[in-house]
């Protein structure tokens, strides 16, 4: 339970990096600042609201939450909200690509740290299995359905996409992976080989079972 605290919460602080960098962020992020814009509420509250209505998906699917597919709703967002109320928003290049280079490698670092715990994985990533299950489609494809659509989505309702999206995409998965060998046993490693792939996403990870 501590290290599944402990992780999340620095998932969220991880993703609100990336949101003070102004450089692009993961798709969910980036559904969750058009949100924001759209309706003034925070970025962090509307992270937690996304992931409650994702869950609310996974009653068609069959999907069965734990306790911390529960905790990721409440605490990712909230954790991300308390952090973007204090971090700066540089103006200059040079802090921006600081703070999202930071806020990547603590997302992996998260993930590492809380998908060690097992308890239950994470709402985005129950989406993405559960429509993998019930369609019949490989995990790639329901993944890159979801991401497309949220990522689409987010930029039409005013998200940051950018050089951080892709910066995020391609380094979050050997990161993650880094990250589950350096804090995890070589069988827990292998035993949550497939919750790491599907953590890139989150949020997962932010939602992993985070994010994302």
């Amino acid at each position: 339970m501590t290290r599944l605290v402990i992780g999340l919460a620095l998932y969220g602080l991880g993703a609100a990096l990336t949101v003070a960098a102004g450089l692009g962020v993961d798709p969910w992020t980036v559904l969750a600042e058009g949100i924001s814009r759209q309706t003034g509420i925070g970025v962090g509250w509307a992270t937690n609201i996304l992931g409650a209505l994702v869950l609310l998906a996974w009653i068609p699917l069959r999907q069965r939450p734990g306790l911390g597919t529960l905790l990721n709703v409440l605490l990712v967002g909230t954790s991300m909200q308390i952090a973007l109320t204090v971090l700066p928003r540089p103006a200059d290049l040079a802090p921006r690509v600081a703070l999202l280079a930071a806020g990547i490698a603590l997302v992996a670092l998260a993930s590492g740290v809380y998908l060690g715990a097992d308890l239950g994985a994470g709402p985005r990533d129950g989406l993405m299995t559960g429509l993998r299950r019930r369609l019949g489609w490989p995990l790639w494809r329901a993944r890159a359905t979801v991401e497309i659509t949220v990522l689409a989505a987010g930029w039409l309702l005013g998200g940051t996409v950018g050089a951080g999206t892709i910066a995020f995409a391609l380094a979050i998965g050997p990161l993650v992976g880094a990250a589950m060998r350096l804090l995890a046993g070589p069988a827990s490693a292998t035993a949550h080989a497939g919750s790491a792939a599907a953590a890139i996403s989150a949020g997962g990870t932010r939602d992993a079972p985070p994010p994302v």
